[in-house]
Order: structure tokens, then C-alpha cells, then sequence
């Protein structure tokens, strides 16, 4: 045919083969088919402080950032940005060497990974995991090495023995993710510290994705790996502002870190996007100042949410594994005669017109996952009744 090659290589990039279609696109696809309630996505349906979108307005009326802004960040967000790490979390870092804006946490992580990562090297990655992980991972020429995180007492758990075992001499980085998704748990101070030990011990490169810092419910608390004594050398710490301030379209999100691993994905992000998200950056900056009632409000709204829908989902016969962050729910379908998650979501929203997520897509370890979907509560309080009205009906079907 004209127009086409005769060669018979695949089109796609071979180490992008395994991935298709993500889930999330196949499973928001679903939902409008269906009419469904979209608990599947994590993406608020409500807009963030009407004074930080006012500031995208301002920004934008006033000319600041409506042509390309500087490539490591607008100044006043890599200064907020750095103010906010030192007064949460008593870090101290240089908003012009060691902080740097993104499209969002997805180009962070990709572009730490292209930055960090050679043909070859050896990659632990807590599974399960945001499926971008293991895409960024591959596009590096990188390998992945899972490490399961296994339901026990209530919350998943890491092996740190597991973990200890899972290190060779091909490793090269750690990528963890707390608070976790998808299956809310947050990583303790005797995780955290063994993960570091760990790190200096074996001389590793960590990449920490902390997107949900500001959602830790029930006492937990958020501690930043970069905290722990020798991490901050070696440690490539991402966050975001879509999560805390629920403007995910906006794509904002920043990496912090020492300047060396800074300026090296600095190297790797300006041939990605180069800059991104103008307007919005002066935004967010104003964002990161809000006064603590702000993020105790938030926190409050989502804790609640998330005990609605966690008590939904157990009366419709799920087993719940209750966050102690994120916006998430894992729940486990065995209870309900079922054992393919992914089965279970495709059928769901003709079932009961709801959407999840099958935590399978998230693991190597497929038959680790195969129980698990997880709901997101980052919606409405009449939505959540409504979903968790129709849910209802699967503990009689």
C-alpha cells in the first residue's frame, strides 16, 4: 500500500511494546459510555480556592507568563516552592539550583528517570505502582525490580528484608512513592529509615513521588526521605500542586533536591516540554502560601469522604483497606465471590453503574493484585452517597 513502509519492525518503540491503552483512559472511556459514576480516575470534580484560580486570571490579564517563562521555573514559585519545603519539613534549599517546575509529576518522574538511568540499570520500585513508573522506566532502557507491598493487619506493608534482598550490583535508583498509590499506605519512620540505610549503604539514587504530602489522615504523618541523614545528597524529591490543590489540569508539579541530581534532570526536562503551564505557575506559587486552615480544611473534607465511601464499600461486602493517605480506597472483591479485578471493573458499571480501577494493572506480580480495585474519593459528598447507594446493590446480587 502506498505510503506504507515494507519493513515488518513494529511501528512502537519495542521497550514501550507492553504498554497500551492506559487504564484510566480505558476505564473514564467506560464511564461515559455507560452514564457511570467515574470513581476511577483520581481527578477532583470540583475546582480548587476560588483565590488561587483568581491569581491564574490576574496572572494572565497582567502578561505574566502568557509567553515562555524561564525554563527551570517563574522565580516565584521555585521560591514558594522552597519556602514550603523549609517550613513543613525543616529543609533548606536553593530556589535557584535546587528546585525546578514541571508539567506535572508525570514529567518529574520521567524526566528523573531519563536523567538518572543508563541502558541496563537495575530500578526497585514498591509495587503496586503509577503505571507512568513503569513506562519512564523502560523509555530510560532502565529494569525494574518489584517489590510487593502485601495486605497485613489492616494496611500494605513493605518487606524490608524483601527489599534488602531485591538490591544488586546493577541497581541503580529506588523509586518510592509515600503516601502510596494505590493503596493509601503511608511509610512509617522505621520504613523510611530503613529505605536510607539502605540508599547509603549501597551507594543508590532515590526518586521519591510525594504528590499526596498534604493527604495523611489518622495521626499519620508525611516524612520526606530528603530528611533522613545522607538522603539529601541523593535524594530527587517530586511534588505537585494538582493533588493539594485540585487543579489537576493546570500540570504543575516540581522537583527539589541537590544541584547536582537537580541540574541533571533539568538536562533531561528542557527537551520534553521545556516549559509548561506560564500563568498557572504565578498561581500555585500563592497556592503554597495559603495559611495552615487551608490544608487542615482539605484534609478534613477528604477524611470524611473517604470514611462515606470506606463504609459504603463494606457494607456492599467489600473487604476496605482504610487510607491512611491519598484519595484512594483499596478494596479487596473476594468477600463478593470474586476474584479478577479486572473482570470485576469492566462488569462493574453495567452491574451497578459505578467505575474502579483494577489494582492488577499496577503490578508485575499480576496474581499480587488480581483481588484488589481501588475507588477514588476526591469527589463530590452527594456523588460518593450516590455511588455508594448503587454499590449497595452487589451484597444482595
Amino acid at each position: 500500500m502506498a505510503g506504507m513502509t515494507s519493513s515488518a519492525r513494529p511501528l512502537l518503540n519495542r521497550r514501550l511494546a507492553e504498554f497500551g491503552t492506559t487504564i484510566f483512559a480505558e476505564m473514564s472511556a467506560l464511564a461515559l459510555r455507560t452514564g457511570s459514576i467515574n470513581l476511577g480516575q483520581g481527578f477532583p470534580d470540583t475546582d480548587g480556592p476560588q483565590e488561587i484560580r483568581e491569581a491564574a486570571v490576574r496572572a494572565l490579564r497582567d502578561g505574566r507568563g502568557n509567553q515562555y517563562p524561564p525554563g527551570p521555573g517563574v522565580p516565584e514559585l521555585r521560591t514558594a516552592v522552597a519556602a514550603h519545603q523549609q517550613r513543613r519539613y525543616g529543609l533548606a534549599y536553593d530556589p535557584d539550583t535546587e528546585v525546578l517546575v514541571t508539567a506535572g509529576a508525570t514529567e518529574a518522574i520521567a524526566a528523573a528517570l531519563l536523567a538518572l538511568l543508563e541502558p541496563g540499570d537495575e530500578v526497585i520500585a514498591l509495587e503496586p505502582y503509577y503505571d507512568s513508573y513503569a513506562a519512564c522506566i523502560a523509555m530510560a532502557g532502565g529494569r525494574r525490580v518489584p517489590v510487593t507491598l502485601r495486605p497485613s493487619g489492616g494496611r500494605f506493608r513493605l518487606d524490608l528484608d524483601e527489599l534488602r534482598d531485591a538490591v544488586t550490583d546493577r541497581t541503580r535508583l529506588l523509586l518510592v512513592n509515600t503516601p502510596h498509590n494505590p493503596t493509601g499506605t503511608v511509610l512509617t519512620r522505621e520504613e523510611l529509615a530503613a529505605i536510607a540505610g539502605l540508599a547509603v549503604e549501597r551507594d543508590l539514587l532515590v526518586v521519591t513521588d510525594e504528590v499526596y504530602e498534604h493527604l495523611v489522615f489518622d495521626g499519620a504523618e508525611h516524612l520526606p526521605l530528603a530528611s533522613f541523614p545522607g538522603m539529601r545528597e541523593r535524594t530527587v524529591t517530586i511534588g505537585s500542586a494538582g493533588k493539594t490543590f485540585s487543579f489537576t489540569g493546570w500540570k504543575v508539579g516540581w522537583v527539589t533536591g541537590a544541584p547536582g541530581p537537580v541540574a541533571a534532570v533539568r538536562s533531561a526536562k528542557q527537551f520534553l516540554t521545556y516549559v509548561s503551564s506560564g500563568p498557572f505557575q504565578y498561581a500555585v506559587a500563592e497556592a503554597l502560601a495559603l495559611p495552615d486552615a487551608y490544608f487542615e480544611a482539605f484534609r478534613a473534607d477528604l477524611r470524611a469522604k473517604r470514611d462515606l465511601l470506606a463504609a459504603g464499600l463494606e457494607e456492599a461486602g467489600f473487604t476496605v483497606f482504610r487510607p491512611a493517605g491519598t484519595y484512594f480506597v483499596t478494596a479487596d472483591i473476594r468477600p463478593l465471590g470474586e476474584t479478577d479485578g479486572v473482570a470485576f471493573c469492566r462488569s462493574l458499571p453495567e452491574r451497578a453503574a459505578v467505575v474502579a480501577i483494577p489494582n492488577a494493572v499496577f503490578y508485575d506480580h499480576r496474581e499480587e493484585g488480581a483481588p484488589f480495585v481501588r475507588f477514588a474519593f476526591c469527589k463530590r459528598t452527594d456523588v460518593l452517597e450516590e455511588a455508594v447507594r448503587r454499590l449497595k446493590g452487589l451484597a444482595g446480587a
